[in-house]
């Protein structure tokens, strides 16, 4: 049984943290595969866990953002051989469930265990001693090592740095997804993002990339607005009224088609003034997560024919569009290396972690050192 060291979470709660422990990981069964970890994104999603804002079981192993190399299969893998670079994605695409054969791969059935962080046959392969350890979203790239499902790993060829290909995991695809397909921004139109993290300055590139005339990023942290601007965004706001004031005037009353919300924690004000900031017939995409509620006036709603819409993965299909957009990257059409702020060691995991809550980083990202 192979010995990995990785970043683990036994209790939730705002004072606690992610402990670096070594684990034991057993050999991969049918249809999964042994990864050999090089990089792993810190998503805002992991510390919901570990803050206790969204519910899973632990203890777990964290990371959903991830880049690896295959190191072993199981029987009946079809999907990767060893030797073949992976990116781990945090939606997995079985490619036969009802979702999947029906065009709708962001949604797939197997996404099912992603807060328990079993495998599909319902087991785990993280242990240490009598405790059996899941993997965020089915994954736990914040260890050297990990099992995953055939389903969860996608292949590229590309001679990508590790951590540039591991945001393609999640915070990329998510961000860019969530204009491009869910929002559907075309060009000549007006958007604003809210939420400038690693998710939202995707979301600015998505929407540059379609063509909108206007890119409005809103964000408190005037480092993010920064590099909203490097990434596309056309103009930036800390105060969202002031945006709005902006939208009336670029658009002559009549406001933006597009809002996306990628806040890190999302709240019913954030809903309400990017519902004031659409236009007649807009819509309102809603990426951030957060234990809250709508509370839309139906006034705002029915009579502006405004829609309001929740997305997962962007409406992405990991298997397309994983390698699509490091091929954007390859193109020079979408930027990564601009979203890494900094590096950061697996033990310094939770420094990571405070220094994207204190506004610091677009994205931090872990590589594994297994020198």
């Amino acid at each position: 049984m192979l010995k990995t060291k990785a970043a683990v979470l036994r209790e939730a709660g705002p004072d606690r943290w992610w402990e670096i422990d070594e684990l034991e990981l057993a050999e991969p069964k049918a249809g999964e595969v042994l990864v050999r970890l090089r990089a792993a994104g810190l998503c805002h999603s992991d510390d919901h866990i570990r803050n206790g804002d969204i519910p899973g079981r632990l203890p777990m192993v964290g990371g959903h953002e991830g880049e690896g190399v295959v190191e072993a299969v199981g029987s009946e893998v079809t999907r990767v051989a060893e030797g073949d670079r992976v990116v781990c994605s945090f939606i997995p695409a079985c490619g036969k469930c009802r979702y999947c054969s029906t065009g709708r791969q962001n949604l797939c059935d197997l996404g099912a265990n992603a807060m328990v962080g079993c495998l599909p046959d319902g087991t785990f392969r993280f242990r240490s001693g009598d405790d059996e350890f899941g993997g965020m979203c089915a994954l736990g790239t914040f260890s050297e090592y990990a099992v995953l499902s055939e389903g969860s790993v996608v292949p590229y060829q590309a001679d990508v740095a590790p951590e540039l290909a591991a945001l393609v995991s999640c915070g990329v695809t998510t961000g860019w997804g969530s204009a491009v397909y869910a929002a559907g921004v075309r060009a000549g139109e007006t958007v604003v993002i809210f939420g400038i993290g690693g998710v939202g300055i995707n979301a600015v590139q998505g929407a540059r990339y379609a063509g909108a005339k206007n890119v409005i990023a809103i964000d408190p942290v005037p480092f993010k607005l920064e590099m909203a601007k490097v990434l596309g965004a056309t103009h930036t706001f800390t105060d969202p009224a002031a945006a709005r004031e902006l939208i009336v005037d670029l658009t002559r009353g009549q406001l933006a088609e597009h809002a996306i919300l990628t806040v890190g924690v999302m709240t019913t004000d954030v809903v309400l003034r990017a519902a004031e900031m659409v236009g007649k017939d807009g819509q309102v995409t809603i990426t951030g997560v957060g234990n809250y509620e709508l509370g839309v006036p139906g006034s705002l709603v029915a009579m502006y024919q405004r829609r309001f819409h929740g997305v997962c993965f962007g409406s992405a299909n990991p298997l397309y569009d994983i390698p699509r957009l490091i091929g954007l990257y390859q193109s020079g059409d979408l930027k990564l290396d601009e979203l890494v702020t900094k590096r950061y060691r697996l033990d310094e995991v939770n420094q990571g972690y405070r220094d994207m809550l204190d506004g610091k980083n677009i994205r931090g990202v872990v590589i594994h050192d297994q020198s």
